[in-house]
């Protein structure tokens, strides 16, 4: 009887064993599969702002009647936009939000500001310059380009995708009504790539736009 009950408490001790090893064993592959999936490459977040397109060189004229390319810009982040000196819709409120822009980088040589023109046959230098002036442009790191309107639509539509075209004469609604074009900001590396955009009329514009300039700041 002794023996008998010597061997039912053996069995039982032998089983609980079991189990509580197997409860270990699989305790532990939890665990390793749970530590493989957190360093596994595919499962990190792509880091840095993508490449849109990438700039090829160009050849425009500035407020200063200044020639301008694509190597002015080497080794700067720049913004770059689109309007038009005789615009009576969006373009003065963005060129004050760009010229708030180049308040907040005054002290920075890294960080430029372009803005192109959709009307170059009436956007002459000596017009652009004084519309820079009457909005609070400073020069200084500031282009305000003109040019053929070819190279300009090259830059601004197939590169810097800014939306720009000449407006049907039956949808104008004013004289001054020419052109349809983009009220985005865009934002170009240091190696003259197009990395961001954003609405310079939407509420944030300036937090959106000098993150992505810290960004890019940092590569």
């Amino acid at each position: 009887m002794e023996s008998n009950a010597r061997m039912v408490r053996l069995v039982v001790w032998s089983g609980l064993f079991l189990v509580i090893l197997a409860i270990c064993f699989a305790f532990f592959q939890e665990q390793r599969t749970s530590t493989s999936i957190s360093v596994s490459p595919d499962s990190k977040k792509p880091e840095g702002l993508p490449v849109i397109s990438k700039l090829s060189d160009f050849s425009l004229t500035n407020q200063l009647s200044e020639p301008i390319g694509l190597d002015d810009f080497s080794g700067k982040i720049w913004f770059a936009d689109i309007v038009f000196t005789r615009c009576g819709g969006p373009c003065p409120a963005m060129t004050k939000k760009m010229a708030e822009l180049q308040s907040y980088y005054e002290n920075n040589q890294n960080v430029a500001f372009v803005t192109l023109t959709t009307d170059p046959e009436f956007d002459t230098p000596e017009i652009m310059k004084r519309f820079a002036i009457k909005h609070g442009a400073k020069n200084q790191n500031w282009d305000f380009l003109t040019g053929k309107k070819t190279d300009i639509v090259r830059l601004a539509a197939d590169e810097m995708k800014l939306t720009v075209m000449d407006k049907p004469q039956n949808q104008q609604v004013s004289p001054e009504d020419l052109f349809i074009h983009s009220s985005y900001f865009v934002v170009m590396d240091k190696q003259g790539r197009l990395r961001g955009a954003l609405e310079s009329l939407e509420e944030g514009w300036k937090e959106k736009a000098i993150g992505i300039a810290t960004e890019l700041l940092k590569e």
